[in-house]
């Protein structure tokens, strides 16, 4: 094992596992979350880390990547808005401060980038260094709303994210009509 490779001992890592995760039709798993953490992310601030061990999602040190991300779209603040038409695609996410993330974005240039509707975050933001984006998230904010439009499983997603029942409340149109399509 490389030094910078993170390892999950709850995560199978088998080759049957790895071939239903790659098997992407109506009748298999969708393709895991890869989540990138920039090496200088505090683990103070991510929001994610406790994630590790779900086996819905992949994490990586960046720089280092998932040699083939074929078949995913990563959210991003331009793009196309992502939509139900991206369901089968894997969900890709850069994570770490948007001064760091611009950093990673070079080593996944070939994945289709996607935007979010617009949604409200919760998190409180005190950086005295810079300013954030209109339309900031915390990376949790921005994998929920991603994954209820992808329409996947977002069970527990929130249970440890201390401002999630503000989030709910703040977005809740765009939870109403993600049940109506």
């Amino acid at each position: 094992m490389k030094q910078d490779e993170i390892r999950y001992p709850s995560v199978r890592t088998d080759s049957v596992l790895l071939k239903r995760f790659m098997m992407n039709d109506s009748n298999s798993m969708p393709l895991p979350t890869v989540i990138i953490v920039h090496p200088k992310e505090r683990k103070a601030k991510c929001t994610v880390a406790w994630l590790r061990g779900d086996p819905r999602f992949q994490f990586f040190k960046g720089p280092r990547r998932p040699v083939d991300l074929s078949g995913y779209v990563r959210l991003a603040m331009e793009g196309p808005e992502l939509s139900a038409a991206d369901a089968n695609s894997g969900l890709l996410v850069l994570d770490g401060t948007w001064k760091l993330v611009d950093r990673l974005a070079p080593k996944v240039q070939e994945v289709p980038l996607r935007r979010l509707p617009p949604v409200q975050t919760a998190y409180p933001r005190t950086s005295k260094v810079s300013t954030d984006p209109d339309g900031g998230l915390a990376t949790i904010e921005a994998m929920y709303a991603a994954l209820r439009i992808l329409g996947r499983d977002v069970t527990g997603l929130l249970a440890r994210y201390h401002w999630a029942d503000e989030f709910l409340r703040q977005n809740e149109a765009l939870w109403d009509a993600l049940e109506r399509r």
